[in-house]
This record gives C-alpha cells, sequence and structure tokens, in this order.
C-alpha cells in the first residue's frame, strides 16, 4: 500500500513539473503573436504582415500574373486575338477567373441537349434545374398547351453540328454568354387522335439556335441557367 502511495505521488510532481515547463513556453505573450485566424475578415487584414499600428495596410494589387497570362493564353486560343469577342471573354475571366470558355463551351451543348429533350417529353423537373424563372414560365405553358390540347411529341436528338460563343459581358454581378447552336433533331408532333400535326418523323431538321446563359459570380453555385432563347431558322 505504502509503495503504491509512493508512486501515484511520484506521477502526480511529474505531472505538475510539465504543466509549468509547457506553461512557461506556451502561457506567454510576447506581443507580437499572430492574431487568431477569422475566415470572415478580409484576406488582406490577416497577419501582422498586413498591420501597421492596429491600421489594415492595403497591400498592392499585382498587375499581372503567371495564372493571368496563362488565363489569356487559353482565350486566344479558343477566340481570335483583337477581336471583340476576345476582348469580352478576357474581360469576362478578369471578373470571374474560373471562367473557361472551351469548358463552358462544352457543358452549354450538353444543356442544350437536355433541355430540348426535356421540353419535347414535358419534363419540368429537368427544366426547372437548368432554366431561368422567366424561361421556365414560357416552357411550362408551352407545355400546359400541349397537354391540354392531348398532342404528343416524338423526337430524337441527332447531334449538334457546331457550337460556337458569338457574345460575352458582365451585367452587374451576371455573367452573360450568348451560344450559337447549330443542332440535327428529328421532330414529329401528334394530335389525339395520333395524327401528324408538325414535323417529320423520318426526316432530320436542322436547328439554328442563338441561347444566353447566366450565372451570377457571387452565388457558391456554379451552374449556368438558360436566360433567353432566338431561333434563327
Amino acid at each position: 500500500m505504502g509503495s503504491f502511495d509512493f508512486i501515484t505521488f511520484f506521477f502526480l510532481i511529474a505531472a505538475v513539473v510539465i504543466f509549468l515547463q509547457l506553461r512557461s513556453v506556451l502561457g506567454r505573450r510576447t506581443g507580437n503573436e499572430r492574431p487568431p485566424f477569422d475566415p470572415y475578415s478580409p484576406r488582406e487584414a490577416q497577419g501582422p504582415e498586413a498591420r501597421d499600428n492596429g491600421k489594415v495596410v492595403q497591400l498592392p494589387r499585382r498587375e499581372s500574373t503567371a495564372e493571368d497570362e496563362s488565363r489569356y493564353a487559353a482565350i486566344d486560343g479558343f477566340s481570335k486575338p483583337g477581336t471583340p469577342l476576345n476582348g469580352q471573354l478576357r474581360a469576362l475571366s478578369d471578373a470571374d477567373p474560373s471562367f473557361q470558355p472551351a469548358e463552358f463551351l462544352n457543358g452549354a451543348k450538353m444543356a442544350y441537349e437536355m433541355i430540348v429533350m426535356a421540353f419535347a417529353d414535358g419534363d419540368r423537373k429537368t427544366l426547372k434545374g437548368l432554366l431561368s424563372r422567366e424561361v421556365y414560365e414560357g416552357f411550362e405553358t408551352a407545355i400546359a398547351e400541349r397537354e391540354t390540347r392531348g398532342e404528343v411529341v416524338k423526337s430524337t436528338f441527332v447531334g449538334i453540328e457546331k457550337a460556337d460563343i458569338v457574345h460575352a459581358e458582365l451585367k452587374d454581378a451576371e455573367e452573360n454568354v450568348t451560344v450559337r447552336i447549330i443542332s440535327q433533331l428529328i421532330s414529329a408532333t401528334y394530335d389525339k387522335q395520333g395524327k401528324l400535326i408538325d414535323g417529320d418523323a423520318d426526316s432530320v431538321a436542322e436547328v439554328n439556335d442563338l441561347w444566353t446563359f447566366a450565372r451570377d459570380i457571387r452565388s457558391r453555385d456554379p451552374n449556368w441557367k438558360l436566360i433567353a432563347t432566338e431561333s434563327e431558322n
């Protein structure tokens, strides 16, 4: 029993010594400590290097970086330097460095096929996630009228022949990009008696559209939505 008390006392003394040593190292404040990180404060206010006598020092904005040049090079490879479109894309990229024309265009083509087929199928759920409120309301009205008449649309998406960005701009905090899409589609509309009333079930039609997509750069949502459609047929 005495041996047990001695061992317990020994470890108690050791713990106190270790605590005092840690406190001597970690507990002192010199006045030069880095302030706690605040994820919601401006980046330039973080750390002693951005402070002077308690006042925030605005760090100089870099004029050009390797990242900037890389973005511009990608845009120059997508559109001819010196053209209005090239300037528009550069301006959009300055506002949103994550914007990449080639990747955007691939996404726009996929969205185009999804929207065209969802409209033909009356798939409101898919359309709602891809369209702005105003455009969705127009599409939904057309679908509802078609259903009221008992009409059925049968479509086959053959493919996209060509797709190009024709205009890009920043309106307030909203990116707007207009795409000209030439696609091939087989589409036929039948009335409630099954009679063909529009289109052709046996031939491929060429469709020329101008679609404008938009995204709020302040939003964490990376997805774009269709905000305007125009047919060039």
